[in-house]
């Protein structure tokens, strides 16, 4: 579990990253003394947001636990910021209008096969995450998506499919395999502002 000191701390050293490889300048105070649980490997994902309307501006990360948490942070908003091949390289202007959020990530897990409704049954919406592996390509879909576009367990898995570039159903072939995992999610209200932790608390910068 990700302490919410640890997950401010997270925050703040993704927008330090950001900010810098944008060459924003004026990156804020580092975020202090890190905790050990950032030199312990963990898989991450760094998501930029336009505010307020939400909309996504980058997402780029580590599935895997391939990188020390600090490491991976700071690559992963580096490479949402400028190398998201789904948008233009983030521009310093953006900063004052852009959210950043940190997703810190379980190991990822085999979903034991079954009949569809078992596969069904054994994704929990608004908890996991998923990754689907096959035909020589893969896609993962964080926790929060399914909630964000109202996706039940079965939309998911299709949606996860279809990132991977198979066709939807496609997690029902044996040949397809199926992983989730959980994220806890710290993200900021308002640029460079407050950080809000998972539902368990509401976390507050003290700085």
């Amino acid at each position: 579990m990700v302490t919410d000191p640890d997950g401010i701390a997270a925050v703040r050293l993704a927008r330090r990253a950001v900010t810098d490889a944008v060459g924003g300048g004026g990156a804020g105070a580092p975020p202090g003394a890190l905790s050990a649980e950032f030199r312990e490997p963990r898989g991450v994902f760094v998501t930029l947001r336009r505010h307020p309307s939400g909309a996504l501006r980058g997402c780029i990360g580590y599935p895997l636990p391939r990188f020390p948490l600090s490491e991976a942070i700071e690559r992963a908003a580096r490479s949402a910021a400028l190398d998201d091949p789904r948008f233009p390289p983030l521009r310093a202007a953006e900063l004052a209008t852009t959210t950043v959020e940190v997703s810190v990530l379980t190991v990822p897990e085999p979903l034991r096969r079954g009949t569809p409704a078992e596969i069904v049954g054994g994704v929990e919406v608004g908890r996991d995450g998923l990754i689907v592996e096959g035909h020589g390509t893969s896609g993962l879909l964080l926790p929060q998506v399914a909630p964000e576009q109202h996706w039940n367990a079965e939309a998911f898995l299709d949606g996860t499919c279809e990132k991977a570039g198979l066709p939807p159903g496609a997690w029902r072939s044996p040949a397809v395999r199926v992983y989730r995992f959980r994220a806890e999610v710290f993200e900021e209200r308002s640029p460079g502002g407050e950080v809000v932790g998972p539902p368990r608390t509401v976390t507050r910068d003290a700085g």
